[in-house]
């Protein structure tokens, strides 16, 4: 079986080393990925201006807030799979992945039609600056042209992450990411194009990704093949999706109307601290994105481990992956509070550097100490998810998250209006909701566990 060697047995053999043997390759294609964004942002600040800058930072809360439900349905792609996979239940790997590619298409479509006729007004509902507002209205546009083949790369790759697959993807996004960057260049500093070239770029590269996860699931010889003869959407599968993703799709949606409520008060501010900003929103989705792939190994590990109902595994593997996330959040935290002005700098040309650097600052001494309990609490929602539940995740993540930060941003900032006491609300949060999502994993844990012996 000549794909056997990319898939992973998940319940059996030593789980410290499986672990980060499946998240070293997720953790190098976040940020490979993040850093052909960050080239986005990188040329664009530099070759068109602070404003291009401030125009594409500004959108990413709300481009998050409009797809969110449907990357939660790949989330629940992943679970499915990964315990169908785990308890060698063929068939039901096959009407899963079927269902899923089909499900993201028709996702992708109506995210197309939905972000190019509402997102341009929800953009001045959020207060953005009328010096950014064309430019992030036409970059948002051209984005959501490209949300079919983006819905069907993400459900794609969680599928073969849920079969233990995390190489190929990084493959693949390495050679996507590099088209994306040289195009960015060619459309910008050749052709002199501004936010629209930036857009264009991101589409071809997420069409190449889309295109490779999707041969890679074509070839395969096992039960995760992916037939487009065979395409349809199985109504049990479908539930199924549904019941799962839907719960982490709204969560995470909801979770963005927190951030931009957030984005509209830094707006308030003026298009230097939107920049700003812009700039450590960027640097920061480097630890963001190494943290939460220990929310995606969480996920795959317990969810093959609960289909075969291995409860001593997974307590293991949520120790192990809260231990891990904790020290790479904070390490890597750190390291980039350190080197901030440097990294900062890159993001703008001369005359806004000590603009970009001020404001960028101000957000990374709030925000990098304490980021590793942001990756703490994603691990918890993926060992809870992993385990089938997703309600009850969703309604703890929208209290201690979502709703608390509302209420921070209507009272606490509002009397004391500055932006340090806008992002301290991020900590406190995280802090809280991590801790009342261990206490609900330990629940569920033991209620499986018990009815499953």
């Amino acid at each position: 079986m000549k794909n056997k060697k990319y898939s992973m047995n998940m319940c059996e053999g030593p789980l410290f080393s499986k672990i980060w043997i499946f998240t070293i390759p997720l953790i190098l294609s976040g940020l490979l990925q993040l850093l052909f964004n960050a080239v986005d942002m990188i040329v664009a600040g530099r070759y068109v201006g602070k404003e291009a800058l401030a125009a594409i930072g500004s959108t990413s809360s709300l481009i998050n807030l409009l797809t969110n439900v449907f990357i939660g349905l790949s989330t629940a792609a992943n679970v499915l799979v990964a315990r169908f996979f785990g308890s060698g239940q063929d068939k039901d790997v096959h009407e899963t992945v079927h269902t899923s590619i089909a499900l993201s298409f028709i996702c992708g479509v109506i995210m197309s039609a939905l972000g190019i006729i509402v997102a341009p007004k929800l953009l001045v509902l959020m207060g953005t600056h009328e010096s950014v507002l064309p430019m992030a209205t036409l970059y948002t546009r051209i984005y959501f042209l490209g949300m079919p083949v983006l819905m069907i790369y993400n459900f794609s790759a969680a599928i073969l992450r849920a079969i233990g697959d995390t190489k190929r993807p990084l493959y693949y996004l390495t050679i996507s990411g590099a088209i994306n960057a040289i195009c960015n260049v060619i459309f910008i500093v050749v052709f002199g194009m501004g936010v629209d070239g930036v857009a264009y770029a991101t589409i071809l590269s997420q069409a190449i990704s889309a295109i490779l996860t999707m041969r890679c699931l074509m070839v395969s010889d096992e039960s995760y093949r992916f037939e487009f003869k065979k395409l349809r959407i199985y109504r049990d599968k479908l539930g199924q999706l549904l019941r799962l993703g839907l719960p982490a799709g709204f969560q995470g949606s909801i979770f963005s109307i927190s951030n931009v409520l957030i984005q509209s008060s830094i707006n308030s501010f003026g298009p230097d601290a939107m920049a700003g900003n812009s700039a450590a929103c960027n640097i920061e989705g480097f630890v963001y994105v190494a943290m939460n792939t220990f929310h995606v190994t969480c996920l795959s590990f317990v969810s093959q481990n609960y289909g075969r109902h291995y409860f001593d595994r997974i307590k293991k593997i949520i120790l192990i992956c809260l231990g891990s996330v904790a020290a790479v959040g904070f390490i890597a935290g750190s390291l980039a509070y350190v080197f901030g002005p440097q990294l900062l700098s890159l993001y703008a040309n001369d005359a806004d550097k000590s603009v970009v650097i001020e404001y960028g600052m101000r957000r990374m001494a709030v925000i990098m100490f304490t980021y590793f309990t942001c990756g703490m609490m994603d691990t918890c929602v993926g060992a809870i998810r992993g385990l089938g539940y997703s309600v009850m995740p969703m309604i703890v993540s929208l209290l201690g998250a979502c709703a608390f930060r509302v209420v921070w941003i209507f009272t606490i900032f509002r009397a004391f209006r500055s932006l340090e006491n806008l992002y301290i609300s991020y900590p406190i949060s995280w802090t809280i909701t991590t801790t009342v999502h261990l206490i609900c994993f330990i629940i569920v844990y033991n209620k499986l566990k018990n009815k499953a012996y």
